[in-house]
């Protein structure tokens, strides 16, 4: 997420829009065609971002895709009013709403490629409350982890399929999510992040290191505290056998290897919600990696 953005003015920059320059000569326009694409232009800068999109693509790990036409199950209607989100986590974690309460009342313009406004516990600062002496970053996400599974597993019938695996050694956030997270709370700054947010349907089908060759600069993985935090508010995400299932794509998981090969998952079987993991390398038509984006840098 640090990397430097390249603007029309860098030389890659203009030697692009020189491309643009060439193509527009040859097109022969004349006074009224010019004057109608002009006329035209938010339709022209739409098209132009989604070739620039589909053309600065990564082909790494394309042959990591299926088809899917899994989607979210019918009970889910989209996310609820922020406000409602943030007062339920408040609820049943204990936590001051004031500070989110105030960000979602000027909230930016919403990403084109989001669904919709989501909010989920911030692991540092909801840390300091319930574990005040633990200051190792890596240890507090897995103890908000392991505190908003069970809190999932207070609600309703659960299975965690990684139990006593859910520890620093063996479960680490993406540095380019804790890098987003870090941009998020120099604006928000309280225990609840909202954030503008896809469950799965962009990259249902792909692979989960697919997916991140495909994230656009402002665009960032959801881990397993955020896929969690949705999961307490929207139930009714989770219900079905044959529903999409979330990919948590912000977190990296060690099987056992060392290689940190495996990423977070949040599924519906057999009556229950599941947490488990699967490999970044596997592609299921049934599992679509979650993830957010920063308004600022929306293109």
């Amino acid at each position: 997420m640090s990397q430097a953005l390249i603007t029309s003015r860098d030389p890659r920059g203009l030697h692009a829009v020189g491309l643009f320059e060439a193509v527009y000569n040859k097109a022969h326009l004349d006074d009224t065609r010019a004057q109608r694409l002009n006329e035209r232009g938010g339709e022209l800068q739409d098209g132009i971002a989604k070739l620039i999109a589909e053309l600065s693509q990564s082909d790494r790990y394309a042959d990591e895709e299926v088809e899917s036409k899994y989607t979210y199950p019918p009970e889910y209607k989209g996310p609820h009013p922020i406000k409602e989100q943030v007062l339920s986590l408040a609820k049943i974690l204990s936590l001051n709403s004031a500070k989110a309460l105030e960000y979602s009342d000027n909230l930016p313009k919403l990403p084109s490629e989001a669904e919709g406004w989501f909010a989920w516990i911030d692991y540092i600062e909801v840390g300091r409350q319930y574990f005040p002496q633990e200051k190792n970053l890596k240890v507090l996400y897995c103890l908000g982890v392991n505190l908003v599974l069970e809190k999932i597993k207070e609600s309703r019938s659960f299975y965690n399929c990684r139990e006593g695996e859910i520890i620093e050694s063996k479960l680490r956030l993406c540095s380019r999510t804790a890098d987003a997270e870090n941009v998020m709370r120099r604006t928000q700054n309280g225990s609840i992040l909202i954030g503008a947010v896809q469950l799965g349907r962009r990259y249902r089908g792909r692979s989960v290191r697919r997916a991140h060759e495909l994230f656009i600069p402002n665009e960032f993985g959801l881990g397993s505290v955020a896929v969690g935090s949705i999961a307490l508010t929207h139930p009714e995400r989770f219900v079905r056998f044959n529903e999409l299932d979330v990919d948590c794509a912000g977190d990296e998981f060690d099987f056992g290897d060392g290689r940190f090969f495996g990423a977070p998952c949040v599924y519906h079987r057999s009556d229950e919600v599941g947490f488990g993991a699967r490999r970044v390398n596997d592609a299921h038509s049934y599992y679509g990696a979650a993830s957010a984006f920063l308004p600022q840098f929306d293109h």
